[in-house]
């Protein structure tokens, strides 16, 4: 039953995708974005990784979109216009990126082997000598909070600093507008 599931995802997120890809209206764009962003959610619930799930969900399905949603308000931009490029260059690299990415899976392990090197090596380590260690009863907890914290701090501070960054852009477009604005 779970193959049928993993099927019926990874279908729905290939058209999305082809769906995006056709679509010359950012207003669908942004919304087939959430969409992608919402089935990836469920694939990765599938794939028993709750924790990257909710991430995703928040991040890509929920905040992603408003705040795309918003700048296509603040920005007035509806469609694009005069889209007239050649999409040969694009489609040679995403051909490339695509056919390098799976030369590289050939190396790996099969999925879900039990004598993978990430299963025998630091994985047996962190579930029996992290609670000890550490006393925090979770186990993904004590990864992401004590193990791996200086990681986890970068990564919330690359998503502080892009959301403040949209907030400057976004208020920056509104302080043009006041500015070019005549009284009446």
């Amino acid at each position: 039953m779970e193959l049928y599931i993993n099927m019926a995802l990874l279908t729905m997120l290939a058209a999305v995708t082809v769906a995006i890809i056709v679509q010359r209206d950012l207003f669908s764009v942004v919304i087939l974005s959430g969409i992608y962003s919402f089935l990836m959610a469920s694939v990765l619930i599938v794939l028993d990784a709750v924790d990257v799930a909710m991430t995703e969900a928040s991040v890509g399905a929920g905040i992603s979109t408003v705040v795309l949603i918003g700048t296509l308000y603040l920005t007035g931009q509806k469609r694009e216009l005069n889209y007239h490029r050649s999409i040969a260059v694009p489609l040679f690299v995403s051909l490339g990126t695509g056919a390098m990415l799976i030369w590289g899976t050939w190396g790996l392990p099969a999925f879900g082997i039990q004598d993978a090197p990430v299963h025998t090596h630091i994985a047996p380590t962190f579930l029996l000598e992290s609670i000890p260690e550490t006393g925090v009863p979770n186990v993904v907890t004590t990864v992401l909070a004590d193990y791996r914290s200086f990681d986890t701090f970068g990564e919330t501070t690359v998503i502080f600093t892009a959301g403040l960054g949209v907030m400057l852009l976004l208020g920056g477009s509104r302080r043009k507008k006041k500015k070019g604005e005549t009284k009446s």
